[in-house]
């Protein structure tokens, strides 16, 4: 299966913030949104980081409440992993397990085109391996 297989069932919207944004208001937009991550973007076009709930609480551990005064910029994670519409759902795994990413933002000639979790990466696979089963479970009873 493709990500662009998970994009067709999930859709291709995502939850972005601007880099200038304060923690405070990160975390209010990750509760509405109910979502655990945000693409950093200016434009809602170019993927500049993802900000997630993990770097908010790793970040609250180490500074205390004064974190939520920061901006997005001094806690996101740049440089992070994107994936394409025609990547596999075993190669976004094995990239997600490799980095220990939870979200990965799926580009399109350097564009934004959405977002996959390992949760929708987890359910797809799973979904993968019960149509396998099943050929089989098929092939014994009937021969075919």
């Amino acid at each position: 299966m493709r990500v662009s297989t998970i994009l067709a069932t999930k859709g291709a919207s995502v939850a972005t913030i601007d880099p200038q944004t304060s923690v405070a208001d990160v975390v209010d937009e990750l509760r509405l949104r109910g979502v655990g991550a945000l693409v950093v973007s200016r434009d809602g076009l170019t993927v500049e980081g993802v900000v997630t709930e993990r770097d908010v609480v790793r970040r609250l551990a180490e500074r205390g409440d004064r974190v939520l005064r920061d901006k997005v910029t001094d806690l996101m994670e740049v440089d992070g992993p994107t994936c394409g519409p025609g990547d596999t759902v075993v190669e976004v795994m094995a990239v997600m397990t490799e980095l220990r990413v939870r979200h990965v933002p799926v580009t399109v000639d350097g564009m934004l085109a959405g977002i996959v979790s390992i949760g929708d990466v987890v359910k797809a696979r799973l979904s993968e391996l019960e149509a396998d089963a099943q050929h089989l479970v098929d092939y014994l009873v009937t021969g075919r």
